[in-house]
């Protein structure tokens, strides 16, 4: 909370603009995702640079070269959104929980990119949202699904996924990606404003002849192994360094 506060005050005049820009995109019918796209990767970097944190951007090539892919990190608080947002240069959307819906300034946020709530205590409104995103997919919009389902407690450690948040990227037939978030938890965990480190590694994406004859918690469990494999090499490699 700490540094939450830190950034806000020290970009203030950015923080006052983006709150009524979110505001403003929102209400739009027709909302300009494309525009917003560009606003929150801009809006990101400035939470970076501002928040004195050195964010490490790996892998970034792996993304498909053409839009209609779903990206699955695992999950480790607030900042893997502006991670995300901050390290890539294309235009992503969410599938939120319903419980994160009414955070200041993140319920405009997630209309204004036109991400979707779930709400995972309604089976049916799930399997909407689901089969939303498929067809939005499909379309050519690409997705951030974080098949933990909550945020991990335990810094690094993975929990499990859920094979249900692999039935979009079965039902469109698309690319999924699997992303690593190392140390996005210390960011906004840890107590104080001391500069602090986090990394993105985006791996090489899944092509759906790889996954098409799986079942959902086959690709659920290939993912996190993928994905834990990039944690462990990174941290890894952090220790080899210090």
């Amino acid at each position: 909370m700490q540094r939450i506060i830190f950034i806000v005050f020290r970009m203030l005049p950015w923080s006052i603009y983006y709150f009524f820009t979110f505001k403003h995109l929102a209400k739009e019918k027709n909302r300009d995702y494309k525009r917003m796209s560009k606003e929150l990767h801009e809006g990101s970097a400035r939470v970076v640079k501002y928040g004195r944190i050195k964010a490490n951007y790996k892998g970034v090539e792996n993304l498909p070269e053409e839009d209609g892919f779903i990206v699955y990190p695992n999950h480790q608080g607030i900042f893997d959104v502006i991670m995300m947002y901050a390290s890539s240069p294309r235009e992503l959307a969410f599938v939120v929980k319903k419980e994160a819906e009414n955070l200041i300034m993140f319920k405009d946020l997630i209309k204004a990119i036109g991400s979707l709530v779930m709400d995972r205590s309604d089976i049916r409104q799930s399997m909407r949202v689901i089969g939303e995103v498929a067809e939005q997919v499909s379309n050519g919009r690409n997705f951030v699904i974080f098949a933990e389902g909550t945020r991990s407690k335990e810094g690094n450690k993975v929990g499990s996924f859920k094979g249900g948040s692999f039935k979009a990227a079965q039902k469109a037939k698309c690319p999924i990606v699997p992303v690593a978030l190392i140390d996005s938890f210390k960011v906004f965990d840890e107590k104080g404003i001391k500069p602090v480190s986090a990394t993105v590694k985006y791996l090489e994406p899944i092509p759906y002849e790889e996954y098409k004859d799986m079942k959902g918690q086959e690709i659920a469990d290939m993912v996190r192994e993928r994905i834990v494999k990039a944690i462990e090499e990174e941290l890894a490699l952090q220790n080899s360094q210090e």
